[in-house]
This record gives C-alpha cells, sequence and structure tokens, in this order.
C-alpha cells in the first residue's frame, strides 16, 4: 500500500514539474531587441525618400526687380548680369524627394527601457531632380553654357523653397515614423516615442 502511495506521489510530482516547465517556456517574456539589433533591423527595411512632390516654376528673364537673397530672386538677378539684355521665359518642371534618411540611424540615436523605445530621427533631407525634357524655354537668348546654369540654378532654389517649408518637412517625418512605429510594434514594443533628444541618464 505504502508502494502505491509512493509511486503515486511521484507521479503527481512528476506531473506538476511538467506543468511547471511547460507553463515557464510558454508564458515567459519574448527577449526584446536591444539598440544593436535594432539598429540592423532598421537598416534592413530603410528607405530614405519618404514624400515625393512635382514642383514647376515660371521664370521671366526679364521681370520687375526682386530683392536679393530671395528664393527665385536671386535666380532672375544671375539672369539680369548675365544676358543683355535680358530676354525670354522659362517653366521648368522637377520632382523633389523628402525623407529622413533611416541608414544614419544608429546606436546612440536609440533608448530601450522595458517595452518602451525612444527614437530621435536623422534630420530631413531633401533632394531635387529636373525634368528637362518637360522643361520649355520661350524666346530666349541664353546659349547652351547659360541653359546649363539656369538649370542649376532653379534646381538649387527648388531645393531651398522645399526645404523651407515646414509642411512637407513635417509630412516626411510622420512618414518615417510611421514606419518605425510599425517596425518596433512587429519586434514587441508596446511603447514608441520620438523625441528630439534623448534623456540623460536617471540619477539616484
Amino acid at each position: 500500500m505504502r508502494n502505491a502511495s509512493a509511486v503515486l506521489i511521484a507521479c503527481l510530482l512528476a506531473a506538476a514539474l511538467g506543468a511547471g516547465a511547460v507553463w515557464h517556456f510558454t508564458h515567459r517574456a519574448d527577449k526584446l531587441p536591444d539598440p544593436p539589433a535594432l539598429v540592423l533591423k532598421v537598416r534592413e527595411v530603410a528607405r530614405l525618400e519618404t514624400l515625393d512632390v512635382s514642383l514647376y516654376k515660371k521664370i521671366d528673364f526679364s521681370p520687375d526687380p526682386q530683392p536679393s537673397g530671395s528664393t527665385w530672386g536671386d535666380v532672375v538677378q544671375w539672369a539680369s548680369y548675365s544676358l543683355r539684355p535680358p530676354r525670354g521665359r522659362a517653366i521648368i518642371f522637377a520632382d523633389a524627394h523628402l525623407g529622413v534618411d533611416l541608414r544614419k540611424l544608429d546606436v546612440g540615436s536609440l533608448r530601450v527601457s522595458g517595452r518602451k523605445v525612444q527614437a530621435v530621427l536623422p534630420p530631413t533631407r531633401v533632394q531635387v531632380e529636373l525634368r528637362p525634357a518637360e522643361t520649355e524655354i520661350i524666346g530666349s537668348n541664353l546659349d547652351s553654357k547659360q541653359t546649363a546654369e539656369l538649370f542649376e540654378r532653379a534646381r538649387t532654389a527648388f531645393e531651398r523653397e522645399v526645404a523651407q517649408d515646414p509642411k512637407l518637412a513635417a509630412q516626411a517625418r510622420a512618414s518615417a515614423e510611421q514606419t518605425l512605429r510599425s517596425l518596433f510594434v512587429g519586434l514587441g514594443f508596446t511603447e514608441v516615442e520620438f523625441v528630439k533628444e534623448l534623456p540623460g541618464p536617471a540619477r539616484g
């Protein structure tokens, strides 16, 4: 009788230990990636352009005087000094790509605390590509060299104009944040916060 009781107790203990082991392995918290592992994950999916904008600008080579220093005033001033007398008009088309280069995100840009991750995004970048096939130059007295310089100055002016538009910058950053938020949540984080700078270490 005692042997039967001992066997029964041993079976119950074994069952309890087995159930405890199963619970431990099925209910333990998933290990979340640390900042170096997060950086690798980000770079796997990183994409530079997050917002594309189509642009065009009409330029008159002999307009009323404009103050130097304005975005397009410098282009007109260049034409006034380069062409005598300045003559002609141009309609220039371009595509602007605004984005946050997530490949520049590094360990110093991330802070992990439990299931919370904080991130500092790299600055927004602007890249402009002209569409010369669609550009129209009407009644111009520019030679080929001057036309090439006009295009380069127009590209620079487009970049300055787009970079100074806070709404476009905000849209580009929002797109980058959405991409990272989806990535981090998919990795198991429940709270994702984007900050201008990471907080200093807690003081005891």
